[in-house]
Parts: C-alpha cells; structure tokens; sequence
C-alpha cells in the first residue's frame, strides 16, 4: 500500500511512541499494571503493555469504518511495530494468474540459497478484506531466511468488492501456476509448500484440501492461527473475544463482507474447512497457534482432524500471545520467537 502523508507521519509517531514506552520503565509498569489480570493468566508482559497502549489511542479492534479504511489502518498499524529482519533477500514483484484476472505477486529470494530449492506459496491474511503483499513483507522475508525457503507471496481479491470465492478461486489458480512453473523460479516442486496466517490459512487449507487430486499438489500446509469455522462456535470464541487483537466484533465484520448474510455458507467447506467431511489425502501440515487467540481451539481441534485421517501433523502453540504475533516482531522478543520458530520448522518439513 502506498501511504500518504498522512498516513506516514502517524507511523514515524506510532514507531518512536511505542519504543519510547518499552524503554521507559515508569511507563512501562504503569500500562502493565492495566493487564495485570492477562499477565497473570500467562499473557507476554511485552505483548500485554502492547495491547494497552492500543486501548489508551482507541485502538479496540473492532473495525468501525469502510473496508478501505480498515485497509489503510491495518498497513499504518503493521508498519508502525515491524521491524524487518536482518539477512539478505531479494524481492521481486511480477503478476500471477487467477481465476479471473492477474494477481499481484512478489518472490523473495534468500541469499546463498541452493537451486532448486524448497518454496512456499503464501496467502496473506486480513479477513479476506484488508491485507496485502506489503504488511506481510516482513513475514515472507523472515520466512524466506529462517526457513531457507523461495517464498512467492500472492494476493487475492479482497472483498467486499470480490466476495467469496473470488479469493478461493484465486489461490487455487495462483498455486498451480507456481507449482507448474516452479522448475522456472527455482523450485523443486516436490517440496513446494503453501502457507499463510490467519484468513489466508483459511485459504491454505481450503486450497490444500481442492489440489488432493493434483499431479504436484502442496507438500506442506502451514497454517497460522487459521481461521477454519466460520460458525465461531468453539469454546475460545467466548474465553477470547475481547482484547486480543483479534476480537468477535472484529471476526463478525470480516465474515459479513466475505460471505453476507447466509447463515448457510459458514458451513459450507470451502469457507470453513473444518466442516469439510473429509479430510483423507491432504498434505503434511504444521498448525500454528496462540494462546489469546479466538481461533486457537478451531485450529487445535482441525489438527486432530487431519491426524484422524492419517496426515502427518504437528502443532506448535504460543500460549502467551495473540492472533496476529507474527505482525508484531519487532515490539516483543516472544513473538519474534515464535515466528522465527515456525518458520524454520516450515523449512525443516519441506527438505525433509
């Protein structure tokens, strides 16, 4: 996203406020003390003093305003707490098919990588609405260095403007492009993986389950903290619905612009795969959960699901932090942690 003015004043402001607080121990203490009971539940104290400088600038996380709107806040809010990380990569952007007209699309490349070599498709999230290559840079390049991966990063129609399957249809049609190309980008397509966070693991696995089929279907699924039943009805959707990045306000706005007002379609599998009735042949998956996250009990009870079906899985939880962890690195060491952790295990799957 391009930003304005504007827009890039409140980052500089956003970036030197936030490090300001975290280097100032009065303060710091003092918007802890305001999540004491979070901390105590096992809350990172970084992510915890994060979470309440957010509610002291009126950051609530329910979305309040028009879809391009909430586009520009959720890029403003990333930039302003990312910081990217060290290594050499090299990024290329180029257009991708899919399924109705060319996608953006951009290649990160670590340095010194071998070719061919293991790669990941990823699908950013956002809710199917916001989100887009730019606030999961950072991300696709962590990813791309720690897990020694060639990373294509492709972004599908947004709603409301597209709503679904506008973005099913367009991943599916984006992955098999690059698994037919991979050889050309310097991909071995037998370790070919496809992966994104949150709206975009939704996609992941809708796509991983619609490629059972394919000659070169993904060899891993990465999903983090994957938004999988669209009926919000398991248990964390009550425990965490408030004040954790991700709220139930937030999830209801997104879904509304995605898939309308049918109560139907919150069941159908190619919006909420976790209601898919089987899941027999999808791929190696790794899940990726967080602890205050109102999708963590969706995306730990899918895993048992696939591993019911004979798939290979592995879960890896952050109990300490939110959804969305992975966008916010470069303010708390426990979410650069745990994103650089499931990004070398996502590196570890697909050379196995």
């Amino acid at each position: 996203m391009r930003f304005d003015l504007v827009s890039r004043a409140r980052i500089r402001v956003g970036r030197r406020l936030a490090r300001w607080v975290y280097r100032t121990p009065a303060l710091y203490d003092r918007l802890l003390a305001a999540r004491r009971d979070d901390v105590a539940r096992g809350l990172d104290p970084d992510v915890a003093v994060m979470l309440a400088l957010g509610d002291r600038l009126g950051q609530t996380g329910a979305p309040h305003g028009t879809p391009e709107r909430e586009r520009r806040e959720m890029a403003v809010s990333i930039a302003s707490v990312e910081d990217a990380p060290s290594g050499l990569v090299e990024a290329r952007d180029l257009d991708v098919p899919g399924a109705v007209s060319m996608l953006e699309a951009r290649t990160y490349t670590p340095g010194g990588i071998e070719t061919p070599s293991p790669g990941l498709v990823f699908v950013h999230g956002g809710g199917w609405v916001t989100g887009d290559l730019d606030t999961h840079d950072t991300l696709c390049r962590r990813l791309a260095i720690e897990g020694r991966l060639r990373v294509v990063a492709v972004a599908p129609r947004l709603a409301p403007e597209h709503p679904f399957p506008a973005a099913v249809e367009d991943t599916l049609v984006a992955f098999r492009h690059v698994a037919g190309r991979a050889r050309e980008m310097g991909i071995d397509p037998m370790r070919l993986g496809l992966g994104g966070d949150s709206a975009g693991a939704n996609l992941t696995a809708v796509t991983s389950l619609a490629t059972r089929g394919d000659a070169i279907p993904p060899r891993l699924a990465l999903l983090i903290y994957p938004a999988l039943d669209a009926t919000c009805s398991q248990p964390s959707h009550a425990t965490n619905a408030r004040g954790f990045i991700l709220t139930e306000a937030s999830i209801q706005w997104y879904l509304r612009h995605y898939v309308g007002t049918d109560e139907a379609l919150r069941t159908n599998p190619r919006v909420s795969p976790f209601h898919a009735p089987d899941l027999r042949g999808a791929p190696d998956t790794l899940v990726v959960v967080a602890g205050f996250d109102p999708l963590v009990d969706e995306g730990e009870r899918y895993a048992e699901r696939l591993r019911e079906a004979g798939t290979r899985v592995e879960t890896m939880r952050f109990d300490g932090l939110p959804h969305g962890f992975a966008l916010t690195t470069g303010l708390s060491p426990a979410c650069l942690a745990a994103t650089v952790a499931f990004a070398r295990r996502s590196g570890t799957w697909l050379r196995a």
